[in-house]
């Protein structure tokens, strides 16, 4: 299975992917709660895959240009409130986001989204 970083600034959110990713046999080796966090840990723990919240206090759009600088092959994931973040999300698609799962998060949604972009 896979090893997954987690970043988001909501500690419930954070929980929740956590407890899903697990629950599916995936290894969360890092959880981050803003853009700059998420890239040091990317960096230090060479995550297989990244799950990057769209709206913190740094955009999600900024931690997936960071990443893709250290790397340009990393996978990313969106987690987003669709409705209401869809300039950013396109954004975020341009800086080379891979997939995208929206608020509030369904397992198999998630599970699913994981997989694909995995297998990618």
């Amino acid at each position: 299975m896979a090893r997954i970083l987690i970043c988001d600034d909501a500690v419930f959110m954070r929980m929740t992917i956590r407890d899903i990713l697990k629950g599916a046999g995936h290894e969360v080796v890092g959880e981050a709660e803003g853009v700059e966090e998420a890239a040091g840990l990317y960096k230090k723990l060479k995550p297989d895959l990244v799950t990057m919240d769209i709206l913190m206090k740094q955009p999600g759009v900024k931690g997936v240009e960071k990443i893709k600088e250290i790397n340009p092959k990393a996978k990313i994931i969106i987690v987003s409130v669709l409705n209401e973040q869809e300039a950013e999300v396109v954004d975020a698609v341009r800086a080379g986001a891979d997939g995208i799962v929206t608020k509030p998060i369904k397992r198999e949604v998630l599970i699913g989204e994981v997989e694909r972009v995995l297998n990618k």
